[in-house]
C-alpha cells in the first residue's frame, strides 16, 4: 500500500464528524477552564457553566451567526445561477484529466477567496462537485477528497483578502483606540495600503496562488483514485402555463430590476464612503442578494437556488452556538488572554510576529471566527507591538495568517462544502493538512523577511 493511501486511510479512520469535533472541543474547553481557574471545584463548575451559557446564547454572536449563514446561502445561490454554472463549465473544459482539474479548482477558488470568503467556499464546492460529476459520467477514476480540498483551499488565504475581518475593522476610524484604549501610539486607522496591499501580504499570497494548485496537481498524480459515482443534481421543470400573479415570479425584468436596484444602492454607499468602513457582513449580504437576483434573472430561479443552498447552512445553525460556548469559556475564563500574554512575554521584536502567528492558529481551532478572534486577541497584540516597537500592521497580519491557516485543520467552515459535495471531513483533511504546512512555511518566512 502506498504512503498516500495509508495517509488517507489513517485520517478517515481517526477523524470524526465536524459536529463530534465541536462537542469534543467543548469538553476539552471545560477541562482547561477547570484546570486554569481558581477557587473550589464547585465554584469553578458553576462559573464554567455560566460562562458557557453566556457564550452559547450571546445575542450579538447569534446575529453574527445569521449574517454568516446568509453569506453562505446567498453566495451559494449566486454560484448556482445559470451564468455562473456556465462559467464553471467553461473553466473545467480546459482540462480532461483529474490532476489538471484539481489544480484549476484550487486556482480559481483562491482568486475568488481574495474577493469574498463565503462566495469562494461555495464556488469551490460547486466547481469540485461539477468536476466529479464529469469524471464520474465519463468513467475516469479520480480522487474526490483532493477535489474537495482544492475547493476548500480559499479558506487559507481569505483573511488576506477584501473580506478579511481584522484588516476591515482596523481600517475603521477610531476602531484601534476603542479596542485597546490603554495602548500608546495607536493611529486613527490602518488603511488597506498598510495591511492588505502591503508587500508582506501581496508576496506570500502570490506565491501560494502558484504553489497550492501546483502541489495539488502533483498530489493528484500520486493519490489513490476510485470510480466513485457522483450523479448530477436534478433540475426541475417549469410550469407549462403561467397565470395571474405567477407572472411576477417568472418575470425576467422584475427580478432583474430589483437586483439592479439593490446593487445600485450598494455602489452608491461605496462611492459615498470616505474609507472602507462600509464593508461589513450586512453590506456583503446586500450585494450578494442583488447579484443573485441579477444572475438568476427571475424570482422563481432564485428561490429554487435558495431552497438548495440553505441545506448547506444546517451545520452552522447547529454548531455555531457550540463554538460560541467555547468562546465564552476561553474568553471569560482568561485562557485566550493567558495564551496570548504567554507568547507576548516570551517574545522579542523578531519572534513576536511568529509567536502571534502560531498562537492565532491555536486559538482558531477553538474559536473559528476571524472577527471574534480579533476582538479577543487584538488588545494583547496591539499592546505588545507597542512595547516592542513593532509595526501594528505587521502584528495584525500575523494574527490574520494564523487565524486562516488552521482552517485547514478545523473543518468547521467546510460544512457548506461538505453539504454540496457529499464528502466527509475525513476525506479532505489529509490533503488540507498538506496545504496547511505549505501555508505555515510561506507565511512564516514572509513574517521573518518583511
Amino acid at each position: 500500500m502506498s504512503f498516500a493511501r495509508k495517509f488517507e486511510k489513517a485520517f478517515r479512520y481517526l477523524l470524526p464528524s465536524p459536529f463530534a469535533i465541536a462537542i469534543l472541543l467543548s469538553l476539552l474547553s471545560f477541562v482547561l477552564y477547570w484546570l486554569y481557574a481558581e477557587g473550589s471545584f464547585s465554584l469553578r463548575l458553576e462559573n464554567s457553566v455560566n460562562d458557557w451559557q453566556k457564550g452559547l446564547w450571546n445575542g450579538p454572536l447569534l446575529v453574527f451567526m445569521v449574517q454568516m449563514m446568509l453569506i453562505l446561502v446567498l453566495g451559494h445561490s449566486l454560484a448556482l445561477a445559470p451564468s455562473i454554472k456556465t462559467f464553471i463549465n467553461q473553466i473545467l473544459k480546459l482540462s480532461r484529466r483529474p490532476e489538471t482539474s484539481t489544480a484549476l479548482v484550487a486556482f480559481f477558488t483562491l482568486l475568488v477567496a481574495y474577493f469574498n470568503w463565503g462566495l469562494a467556499l461555495v464556488f469551490g464546492a460547486v466547481m469540485a462537485r461539477k468536476a466529479a460529476e464529469d469524471f464520474s459520467a465519463k468513467g475516469i477514476p479520480f480522487n474526490y477528497g483532493l477535489l474537495g480540498a482544492a475547493g476548500y483551499s480559499g479558506l487559507m488565504v481569505w483573511h488576506g483578502g477584501l473580506s478579511g475581518s481584522a484588516p476591515i475593522k482596523v481600517a475603521e476610524l477610531g476602531h484601534l483606540q476603542s479596542l485597546s484604549p490603554e495602548t500608546p501610539g495607536l493611529p486613527d486607522r490602518l488603511g488597506f495600503g498598510e495591511t492588505l496591499l502591503s508587500a508582506l501580504n501581496i508576496w506570500p499570497n502570490l506565491i501560494l496562488l502558484i504553489l497550492i494548485p501546483l502541489s495539488l496537481f502533483l498530489l493528484s498524480k500520486k493519490a489513490p483514485r476510485s470510480d466513485r459515482q457522483i450523479s448530477a443534481q436534478k433540475k426541475e421543470g417549469t410550469l407549462e402555463k403561467v397565470r395571474g400573479a405567477e407572472r411576477i415570479d417568472y418575470s425576467r425584468y422584475f427580478g432583474l430590476s430589483i437586483g439592479l436596484a439593490i446593487v445600485g444602492i450598494g455602489i452608491y454607499e461605496a462611492l459615498s464612503s470616505i474609507d472602507s468602513s462600509f464593508i461589513s457582513p450586512n453590506y456583503i449580504n446586500m450585494m450578494l442578494l442583488g447579484l443573485s437576483l441579477i444572475f438568476h434573472q427571475n424570482l422563481l430561479s432564485f428561490l429554487k437556488a435558495i431552497d438548495e443552498a440553505i441545506q448547506g447552512a444546517a451545520g452552522i445553525l447547529l454548531q455555531f452556538p457550540l463554538y460560541f460556548g467555547i468562546m465564552g469559556l476561553m474568553k471569560d475564563g482568561g485562557l485566550i488572554a493567558a495564551l496570548s500574554a504567554y507568547f507576548s512575554s516570551h517574545s522579542t521584536a523578531f519572534s513576536f510576529p511568529l509567536y502571534t502567528f502560531l498562537s492565532a492558529g491555536i486559538i482558531n481551532v477553538f474559536v473559528p471566527s476571524g472577527g471574534g478572534q480579533w476582538a479577543i486577541q487584538g488588545p494583547v497584540i496591539l499592546e505588545t507591538a507597542s512595547q516592542l516597537n513593532i509595526p501594528f500592521a505587521k502584528a495584525i497580519m500575523a494574527m490574520a495568517y494564523g487565524d486562516q491557516l488552521t482552517n485547514m485543520l478545523q473543518p468547521f467552515w467546510a460544512l457548506p462544502l461538505l453539504g454540496i459535495t457529499g464528502l466527509k471531513a475525513r476525506e479532505i483533511v489529509p490533503y488540507t493538512l498538506i496545504l496547511m504546512l505549505l501555508g505555515l512555511l510561506t507565511f512564516g518566512i514572509a513574517l521573518m523577511i518583511f
